[in-house]
């Protein structure tokens, strides 16, 4: 074990976060994969680019300009379209980061009949869950409470972004 790991012990942080919506697994998975579309909703977010597209994903870049907090994180993602986004880490101010999103069909009780393609069903059930540690005691101590908050907030942000996308249901 180095020193830096002896004397900074990384604190790993975990945001699990659930969500039942009227809106389609498609329909979710579509707004959180348009991640150029992020800087227009997410109010934390000064830049977002995809550095590169890849059979199963991409690999995209996060600029964070919020409380006087500027950062950029990468993210190599790997997409089952319409079922899960699976992100770890690339580079950025984090020892690790891995998430993933994962949305789930639901059926409406008494519903006539069931879509053709489940992930076309009126609703879902739409779960992220985030795993991160930041690389140094000075950059936790700083970026931390802005990220902190981020993450807690962020399936609400893509909530409110579908209402504005698809209308309120």
């Amino acid at each position: 074990m180095a020193a830096a790991d002896l004397e900074f012990p990384h604190c790993m942080k975990h945001v699990k976060k659930s969500v039942l919506l009227w809106y389609s697994p498609r329909e979710m998975y579509a707004l959180v994969t348009a991640v150029e579309d992020y800087p227009k909703f997410l109010p934390w977010c000064d830049k977002a680019e995809v550095l590169q597209r890849h059979d199963d994903g991409m690999t995209a870049r996060l600029h964070i300009h919020f409380a006087g907090v500027r950062q950029a994180f990468t993210t190599r993602n790997v997409n089952e379209p319409g079922r899960t986004v699976r992100m770890a880490l690339v580079d950025g101010p984090f020892s690790q980061l891995e998430g993933t999103w994962t949305f789930t069909p639901l059926s409406m009780p008494g519903a006539a009949a069931a879509p053709a393609d489940p992930l076309d069903a009126t609703a879902c059930k739409v779960e992220f869950s985030l795993q991160y540690a930041f690389a140094s005691r000075p950059l936790e101590l700083v970026i931390s409470p802005v990220f902190d908050r981020i993450a807690n907030t962020f399936i609400d942000a893509f909530v409110k972004r579908a209402e504005q996308v698809h209308g309120p249901r």
